[in-house]
């Protein structure tokens, strides 16, 4: 063989090996970048009309997109526009709000559209917000679209209940018009000062494209198609959720607005502006119900965040600080204290605990006296929660720090003293109270098949025997006891709530009548605590309205159809490899704000 040729032949073999280099390379700079997520509780499913729980909610908002957002970096939080191209034009008494949306703006592919590009318009909020009023949709957010009292909507919704004809979708209403292709006006009957709240939920309220819903049908709910930064790719229900990158997704720039004294913020600020959103290619989240292998599955890396179940918070953050052998891995917490509550509400209808006779509040307020939230929050839920007061929940407006009630009281000799006051004695000798006309007195309580409602269980069986109240648990998936709930079926039942703005009064949708089988589980129905509702609606933001909210709370105390019982601590980890996360306080999509360093990666 030649010199040359043995020359040519290694040039050859050179450019072959820096070719599959290249692949190689190529592939590695290629490969998505994954986010990995666990639940703890199943979705019900992705149709904004339809939805209310908080998993199926952290789906859609990153989806569907609303007219406006909060910025994820200011403290307090600020509004911002998302669709809107600017802040909202509102009158002088806060009844007409129009809004400029941006053109271009495009819903991600689906086969609906048959390979053609669907821009968003003024048109698809239109029917986004008439969506909920459709009976024919049985939302769950029906009664708090109805108190905004939208000139024509409530009228369109009773002319279908009457059975007369099915929703008109194509009448056109003084309050929910489309004055050109990209400008929505909202009148409202009343003064609505706070609208802008119903206008920047991307999860419940964002835009729809009316093909797709009468495309699918009833089986919306599988597939949701908005305008977002995700789509959804992939659902086995109550099993795994998969989203990925929406193609189609416009132009969006990291951007945000941390206070000048905030150094967290202003250092995510200056380490991700102007990177284009969103920055991972796919989310995964699994349904991962038990504390133990969810937590398991942080620890061994196969999930990226975790909300660190109480059971393992000693271990994860001892005393509130990240534990050194998280920390030497370079994993990152975060801890705040959640808008939200927990809360045990009493079926207002139920023939044993609702009612609204002397009598029957006795029962409701002795069983609430007779709760050792304290004890609840050291043992179950490992110190990662504080004492409720009242029903408002941290940071939103009537919320008052200082307030106490006899919500946030345990004392079993007061809620002896009630029972037996009232008749709720043992009129037979087997050691358990009856009820005052002599039959047996059994307090129904609904929970879930997992290690942490048992142990909610457990305690709840002391608390009751210590009164000597019977107790009878029964055992449903989280979805079912909510279908349940809704329905009035059920007696009592513990869950959890978050807020989803700035004001306080969304809490007390809870008790106001018309929310009844939908966000009002206890179904209470009191013309009084109505009125002071209805009221707060309409005053703006000052003395007034904040005397309105301790006369709301001071009922709830007095009837007590809730006993709210703590507002919890989250405590976050994420891997180190996830860059950019920050705990909200009032929203729920975050997922198009963090970035993944595959590199830093090692499963």
């Amino acid at each position: 063989m030649s010199v040359v040729n043995s020359s040519r032949r290694s040039l050859r073999l050179a450019l072959v090996a820096l070719l599959l280099v290249a692949q190689s390379l190529g592939s590695q700079a290629a490969e998505p970048k994954v986010l990995r997520y666990a639940f703890p509780i199943a979705e019900t499913g992705f149709d904004p009309a339809q939805i209310v729980d908080v998993y199926s909610r952290i789906v859609t908002a990153h989806i569907f997109e609303g007219l406006y957002t909060y910025d994820h970096l200011a403290r307090p939080p600020v509004v911002r526009p998302l669709i809107a191209q600017d802040m909202p034009v509102h009158s002088d008494d806060f009844k007409t709000w129009t809004v400029k949306i941006r053109p271009g703006i495009y819903f991600a592919d689906d086969p609906v559209f048959k390979g053609k590009k669907r821009e968003l318009v003024a048109q698809d909020f239109v029917y986004a917000f008439k969506r909920p009023l459709d009976p024919a949709n049985k939302s769950p957010t029906v009664s708090g679209m109805q108190q905004y009292n939208i000139l024509g909507l409530n009228e369109l919704r009773a002319e279908a209940e009457q059975g007369k004809k099915p929703f008109d979708y194509d009448r056109e209403i003084e309050g929910l018009r489309a004055l050109d292709r990209y400008t929505i006006q909202f009148k409202v009957k009343e003064p609505r000062p706070r609208f802008l709240d119903l206008i920047s939920d991307s999860d419940l309220h964002g835009a729809v494209a009316r093909e797709v819903v009468e495309a699918y049908g009833d089986k919306i709910a599988e597939h949701p198609v908005g305008t977002g930064p995700f789509k959804l790719a992939q659902w086995r229900r109550s099993s795994l959720i998969v989203l990925e990158r929406n193609p189609d997704y416009r132009e969006v720039l990291y951007d945000a607005r941390p206070a000048a004294d905030d150094a967290q913020g202003q250092a995510l600020l200056a380490r991700l502006k102007g990177r284009r959103l969103p920055m991972v290619d796919r989310v995964e989240v699994s349904i991962i119900e038990e504390s133990q292998p969810r937590w398991l599955s942080f620890l061994n890396e196969q999930i990226d965040f975790i909300n660190v179940p109480g059971e393992f918070v000693t271990l994860a953050m001892p005393n509130g600080r990240i534990a050194p052998n998280l920390a030497k891995r370079g994993i990152q917490a975060f801890r705040v204290v959640n808008a939200d509550s927990a809360f045990t509400y009493f079926n207002m209808e139920h023939p044993v605990m609702g009612g609204y006779t002397p009598e029957r509040v006795a029962l409701r307020r002795a069983v609430a006296l007779s709760m050792d939230v304290q004890r609840e929050i050291s043992q179950v839920r490992r110190g990662q929660a504080i004492v409720a007061q009242s029903i408002m929940v941290p940071h939103t407006s009537g919320y008052d720090p200082k307030f106490r009630s006899e919500n946030g009281e345990f004392s079993p000799a007061k809620a002896k003293a009630l029972l037996d006051l009232y008749g709720y004695v043992d009129k037979d000798g087997d050691g358990w109270r009856d009820l005052p006309d002599g039959s047996p007195l059994v307090i129904e309580v609904a929970t879930q098949p997992d290690a942490l409602s048992r142990q909610f269980d457990e305690l709840w069986a002391k608390n009751m025997e210590a009164v000597n109240l019977r107790v009878k648990f029964f055992a449903g998936k989280w979805p079912e006891q909510l279908k349940a709930a809704r329905a009035g079926k059920l007696m009592l039942w513990t869950l959890g709530s978050s807020a989803a703005g700035l004001d306080g009064q969304s809490a007390l949708a809870r008790m106001y009548g018309p929310e009844a089988g939908s966000q009002n589980l206890a179904r209470f129905k009191l013309p009084a605590f109505d009125a002071i509702y209805q009221q707060l609606s309409l005053l703006p933001d000052g003395p007034e309205r904040e005397a309105l909210f301790h006369e709301a709370k001071r009922l709830s105390v007095a009837y007590m159809p809730y006993k709210t019982t703590v507002h919890r601590f989250s405590n976050d980890l994420t891997q180190p490899w996830v860059i950019g996360y920050r705990r909200g306080v009032a929203w729920y999509d975050w997922w198009q704000y963090v970035d993944i360093d595959s590199s830093l990666r090692r499963n």
